[in-house]
Formats: structure tokens, sequence, C-alpha cells
């Protein structure tokens, strides 16, 4: 009899695990892009995936569902709800994963963040937007393409300008070189340290504590 009055509770106030409506309204949806496969791994494209899975460790969050073309799970952060997902497609078609994950939880633009690398800045650099173009990256691209805006926000990650003409594609999809690897680190730990702040208390205010910029040029 307890179980069965249990389970009633549960429906009322929408508390079934595994649904979208176990999340409350203030969810927040955090997606790092990157490619899937062994081989791209600790490449810089994948530097997006990497903060993603830093990010989950720290709330205790599993990537235990496979659907909607990524991988995700569910978790929270002093209180705030949110969501943890990274892209099973190829990064020029991540708009196929965060699309779908946005009507799965019901969610505006404005309430997920993209994490994403950037050729343009330095390595060390992160640079947070409300919104606005793609840049030239593709996944931010696609996302905005096939959402029907680009009022989301994104977290850029600087991987370094360290190519010249011509290899940039060669550049992006090689690992980091050893000594660049403590100031990967720092940059992760940092970038983490603003999606969650992004999730407790909005873009803004993560754009005015986390933006910055390491390099003299």
């Amino acid at each position: 009899m307890a179980g069965t009055v249990s389970r009633i509770l549960r429906r009322l106030f929408r508390e079934e695990p595994g649904t979208a409506e176990s999340m409350p309204a203030s969810t927040r949806l955090i997606v790092g892009l990157g490619n899937p496969g062994v081989e791209y791994a600790d490449t810089r494209h994948n530097i997006g995936f990497v903060v993603a899975d830093r990010l989950a460790k720290r709330c205790r969050i599993s990537f235990d569902t496979h659907k909607h073309n990524a991988v995700f799970g569910e978790g929270s952060w002093r209180g705030r709800s949110l969501a943890v997902a990274k892209p099973t497609t190829f990064m020029n078609r991540s708009g196929s994963a965060v699309v779908p994950l946005m009507r799965r939880y019901k969610l505006t633009p404005a309430e997920i963040l993209i994490i994403v690398d950037d050729i343009h800045l330095a390595l060390g650099d992160i640079r947070l937007r409300a919104g606005g173009g793609s840049g030239g990256h593709n996944g931010i691209e696609d996302i905005a393409e096939r959402a029907g805006s680009d009022a989301f926000p994104r977290l850029r990650m600087g991987i370094g300008k360290g190519f010249g003409r011509g290899g940039q594609s060669d550049y992006v999809l090689s690992p980091f070189d050893n000594e660049e690897l403590p100031m990967v680190e720092d940059t992760v730990t940092w970038a983490v340290d603003a999606a969650l702040t992004f999730v407790t208390d909005g873009i803004e205010t993560a754009m005015n504590r986390f933006n910055r910029k390491t390099s003299a040029d």
C-alpha cells in the first residue's frame, strides 16, 4: 500500500526519475562539443568534451543516457538542476544533438551553455558570450542553424594559434604539447567553475568573473 501511495505522489509532483518532467524549470543544459572516437580523444578540437567530463565528475553526474545523438546525465549543483551532454555526432552536426536535448528539457536557447575550442584565442584564454555569430566554428554554426537562433551562451576555450597557412585542420586535430598541459589543466578547471557559475548565477555573472586573457597580444 505504501509503495502504491508513493508512486501516485511521484506522478502528481512529476518526480518520476529519467523523465524531462523530473527536472525543474530552472534546469540548465551544458554541452561540450567534440568529435567521437578514440582517435580524436586528446585533440585540441575536443577540449569541450574534456570540460564536460570534468564538470560531470565535479557534480557526480554519469553519462548514463544514450539518446538524441548524445550521451548525457542529470544532477544538481548548489540546489540548481543541470544536465551535461556530449554529442555523439561529429562536430559539424552538433545541432542534431543540442536541439533535441533542448526539447527534452523544454529549454530556451538562453538556458543552455555550449563549450567549444577557439583557434582565435591563445591557450589559457576563455571567453563567455551570451550569443552572437559562429566565429567560423562549425559546431556553433550548426547549432544556430538547426535551433533557428544564435542567442545561446557559449564558452570559447583558447587552444593556441600555432599553425601556418593552410595548417588549421591538422592543428586542431593534433594533441596538446607536453609543455602546454599544465596550462590546459588550469584552463579546464577555470572553465568548469565558469560553467557552474552560469548554472547558479547566469551568463552575465559568469562573463564578469571568468572571461580572461592570459596573453599579451
